[in-house]
């Protein structure tokens, strides 16, 4: 056992590293009655901070039938010691330790916003930190998840134990004479972390390391530190890939990306995914990659959480699929003059017609009004749309591709259709062949 003096100075000194330990506002506790949180609420309470900064934050899951007898020991521990406590309990018995954590975490962060905490304040410690670790690498992991639990999270989160042992946490709990509860279902091996704690960790290091623990907390502070390192030069990285935000979807130039090595591929592509709000996994990461390289044009596939990853052109594009803004095509009923708004996209446009000669518009064409087929009509771009060139008909969406106009715009790009659906004009990319452009007397249509 670990000698455990000096605990308390490290611990203040640890407290002090922390980002949020100057600000001012009251600071949440998560708290289970169990050891490890009850010496955490100790340490603030009674070696740290006065009773009105601290609030603690107690949450039954109900995946025990005496989990209420719980809330009532944390609840008499928070008046004995003068502390605000707020409780709550899962609506329904939760049913799995991922389920229990997605569900305290959410409600931890509810009632920061609540209170306007300045942070979280969660237990874990060195041999959580063990644990994890080769849970996850027993897993399979990428890289970035052998890094395991972080000192701080999002900076709202922050684990002030998590280099100090269970052994020594216990120590300065009996040395100070500190009551806590004993969870029975910490015993249960059906339990993922139960069996790495009480079975698997302990054969590794009687059987295989004695120091185990040790070596998996060591081997999770180099690979932070080379998380650290590529945080540092990502964001050249990316800027060196003209990245940039357009309608809350970020796009990164195809061909530099691909000119990287696939592991700084894959690091850029997980970063973008990121601040989309999407984390994408090994899988979805080599999957994103192949897309990445032998995709083509037009084409998407699934990231997760309703964002895609998408080729418009020369261009990766990350982000989630946009839904089209108001459309209200414009009719063109006749000859005579008239003007009028088509509404593309949600994008509103001018357009004026008749036979008076050129348009004052920049963009106009004159067509032979007795060859045209009444009503027109100006609207978006149709699936199976067609226009007639010089060397045969090509379909609308590749003609706007060659003309690099990208998916996020095409939508707005106005087409003049006549009354039998043939495309007549594309104004700034091109106009049908099957008319002749007539100078006078001539049928003008400007838009703009």
């Amino acid at each position: 056992m670990s000698d455990t003096i000096g605990f308390p100075e490290r611990f203040r000194a640890t407290l002090g590293d922390l980002e949020f330990d100057q600000r001012e506002g009251p600071i949440l506790v998560a708290v289970s009655g169990g050891l490890d949180s009850c010496v955490l609420l100790h340490l603030l309470r009674f070696c740290k901070y006065a009773p009105g900064k601290l609030v603690v934050a107690h949450f039954d899951h109900r995946m025990r039938g005496l989990s209420g007898d719980d809330a009532d020991w944390v609840t008499g521990l928070c008046r004995a010691w003068g502390l605000r406590l707020i409780l709550r309990r899962a609506a329904t018995p939760l049913l799995s330790e991922e389920s229990a954590r997605n569900a305290r975490y959410d409600f931890l962060e509810s009632v920061r916003a609540e209170i306007g905490a300045i942070a979280i304040l969660t237990a874990h410690h060195a041999d959580d930190q063990a644990e994890t670790v080769l849970f996850r690498l027993l897993r399979g992991t990428g890289q970035w998840g052998l890094a395991g639990i972080p000192a701080s999270r999002d900076g709202t989160i922050f684990r002030p134990l998590l280099d100090f042992w269970r052994d020594e946490i216990e120590a300065y709990a009996r040395r100070v004479g500190l009551a806590w509860l004993n969870d029975e279902s910490n015993q249960d091996l059906r339990f993922t972390r139960n069996m790495l704690r009480k079975r698997i960790l302990p054969d590794a290091e009687r059987l295989i390391a004695p120091r185990a623990r040790k070596a998996l907390v060591r081997f999770a502070k180099l690979a932070q530190n080379d998380e650290e390192g590529w945080k540092s030069i990502l964001p050249e990285l990316i800027e060196s890939l003209s990245v940039f935000e357009e309608e809350g979807r970020l796009s990164c130039d195809r061909k530099r990306l691909g000119e990287l090595h696939p592991a700084i591929q894959a690091r850029i592509l997980r970063s973008l995914a990121n601040r989309t709000g999407v984390r994408m996994d090994e899988r979805v990461t080599r999957q994103a990659l192949e897309f990445a390289g032998a995709g083509s044009s037009g084409k998407w596939i699934d990231l997760g959480a309703s964002v895609r990853l998408s080729i418009e052109l020369d261009r990766l594009v990350i982000g989630r699929k946009q839904e089209l803004g108001e459309h209200r095509p414009l009719s063109i009923p006749g000859t005579r003059a008239g003007e009028g708004e088509a509404v593309l996209d949600g994008f509103s446009l001018r357009v004026e017609w008749g036979c008076t000669g050129a348009s004052a518009f920049p963009l106009s064409e004159n067509f032979e009004p007795t060859l045209l087929r009444f009503p027109l009509l100006v609207r978006s771009r149709e699936p199976g749309d067609r226009i007639h060139l010089p060397y045969g008909t090509v379909k609308v969406k590749k003609l706007l591709l060659d003309h690099r106009v990208r998916g996020s715009a095409r939508q707005r790009v106005p087409l003049i259709v006549d009354a039998g659906g043939e495309v007549l004009w594309i104004p700034g990319v091109a106009r049908s062949q099957g008319q002749d452009s007539i100078n006078d007397g001539s049928f003008t249509i400007g838009v703009g």
